[in-house]
């Protein structure tokens, strides 16, 4: 037979006290005498009580619940935001639904409307882009939310990021010093603001000031899309390239060696972040080093003080990278 469970009410009968009265003692309601209170909690720890986190939610309007929204659970560098966000939500003592939007929008709206109907207490949102059917429904509710590695044009959300168009500048920079004349931009959604508005915009007047010819490639997502770029870059005598997706860069890489060529005397790759994927293949890949779980902690720690009701110091943070050079560009 199994064991009952307990319940606030038998809780409430032993203590002889309402359960109003044990709502408040197990959500820290400063509004009960210390002796009420002592008993109470003698009560709970002799029937081994365990609060249930939704009925706690009930009485005190909040749920403990965080919501973390991600494109792809399969991309490295939003596994790596992900463990700095996890760390922070378990010290403050915060659960986490974690949800994906496998990246499409009409997924994105029932992601969201399932979280919001759970009724989490804010919400930690990373991808290329946020939709406006996305920020339209957070503002409806207003439901903290901060955005991780996503940038919003719109800036109408607290943010923790890098500084996206220094980051590319100085990739491309790095192109040019070791000698590559025909340097390429590879994205995956052209459309996103940490594209279009960043690196898309970055590239051009790097372009224009050193009187280059343009070189913009995108849908490029996937290992293979990679692989299969390979061929045009070749025909467009690319030299170097920024690659905003790690699996890319290896695809490019792998097809360029398979066809004869030498990396990275034929062809420097530099990629836009740095996951395990970046170590492992050789030659490793150069990349811009963002600091993902500091990314993550951070933008769990301003959502703990928006769920709070506390100001933010600062709504949009940039925190510092490192281009760190290794074996897919020259020494």
């Amino acid at each position: 037979m199994h064991k009952q469970e307990v319940t606030i009410y038998d809780v409430a009968r032993e203590a002889k006290v309402s359960m109003a009265t044990v709502s408040r003692v197990v959500n820290g309601n400063n509004n009960v005498r210390k002796e009420t209170r002592d008993r109470v909690m003698e009560v709970i720890n002799r029937l081994h009580y365990q609060p249930n986190a939704v009925a706690q939610g009930l009485a005190s309007k909040r749920t403990t619940t965080v919501g973390l929204i991600v494109p792809d659970l399969t991309n490295l560098y939003f596994a790596e935001l992900s463990k700095g966000i996890d760390d922070i939500a378990t010290l403050y003592k915060y659960n986490i639904i974690l949800s994906s939007t496998e990246n499409k929008l009409l997924r994105e709206d029932q992601v969201i409307q399932g979280l919001l109907n759970k009724q989490v207490d804010g919400v930690i949102y990373m991808g290329d882009r946020l939709s406006d059917e996305a920020a339209a429904a957070f503002e409806r509710t207003n439901t903290p939310v901060v955005l991780a590695g996503t940038i919003d044009s719109r800036e109408q959300f607290a943010s923790v990021n890098i500084d996206y168009q220094k980051s590319d500048k100085e990739a491309f920079n790095l192109l040019l010093e070791n000698g590559c004349g025909e340097i390429a931009l590879i994205l995956a959604d052209a459309e996103a603001s940490i594209n279009k508005e960043n690196r898309i915009r970055a590239y051009q007047e790097f372009v224009e000031e050193h009187n280059l010819t343009k070189h913009i490639y995108q849908d490029i997502y996937s290992y293979q899309d990679g692989y299969d770029l390979y061929g045009k870059l070749e025909e467009d005598g690319i030299e170097g390239a920024l690659v905003t997706r790690n699996l890319s860069a290896v695809g490019i890489m792998n097809a360029a060696l398979d066809d004869g060529k030498k990396i990275p005397d034929d062809l420097e790759l530099i990629t836009s972040n740095a996951t395990a994927i970046s170590e492992v293949v050789r030659p490793s890949l150069t990349n811009i080093k963002q600091p993902l779980y500091d990314i993550g902690a951070v933008a769990m720690r301003m959502l703990t003080k928006l769920m709070a009701n506390e100001e933010l110091e600062e709504k949009h943070m940039v925190l510092p990278y490192e281009l760190v050079e290794k074996g897919s560009t020259t020494k």
